[in-house]
């Protein structure tokens, strides 16, 4: 049984947790520093406190603005370390089932998208597979198993933004 949907303020408190943690990883996995983290978490918080949903994004600060990793690299890591597939989801329709419920608030927070159901296993795609508490959060959100794929920002963005999942400021 799925889990109620979140609270504004707890959907803040998973967006703070989910960049956290998914930095903590990064710096674990030697793909930043912590200087390299440090300083992209005060243009996170900036963000957070002015921009939209869409740019509060730790991996957008480091791959895009700052410039200190690629978000290729994140990606194979999922795959090689995790082993974990690639999805792209600009063609993939998806189930009709999960749009209907699908929290907004909660995948621009965690940068990821439930996108189909095959039996017992939800399939999720994420720019955040790396930080614990996104997966936390979606599996016991979805309840049951979740399979997991690995994906851009720019292919959540978009793929949020076909299904008018618009943020909000």
């Amino acid at each position: 049984m799925a889990a109620p949907a979140p609270t504004p303020a707890e959907i803040r408190s998973l967006l703070m947790r989910a960049n956290r943690l998914l930095g903590a990883s990064l710096v674990e996995s030697n793909l930043v520093t912590i200087d390299q983290l440090e300083n992209a978490n005060e243009k996170l918080l900036e963000l957070i406190a002015s921009a939209t949903p869409r740019q509060c994004t730790l991996l957008g600060v480091l791959a895009y603005d700052l410039k200190v990793v690629k978000e290729e690299d994140v990606l194979h890591y999922c795959v090689d370390e995790h082993n974990i597939g690639l999805i792209d989801l600009r063609t993939y329709d998806g189930s009709e089932e999960l749009k209907q419920t699908l929290n907004h608030a909660a995948c621009w927070a965690t940068w990821t998208v439930p996108f189909d159901r095959e039996e017992d296993f939800t399939l999720v795609a994420s720019a955040y597979y790396m930080s614990p508490a996104v997966r936390t959060f979606w599996e016991k959100q979805l309840g049951g198993q979740v399979v997991w794929y690995a994906t851009t920002l720019e292919d959540i963005a978009e793929t949020l933004e076909r299904l008018n999942v618009l943020p909000k400021a």
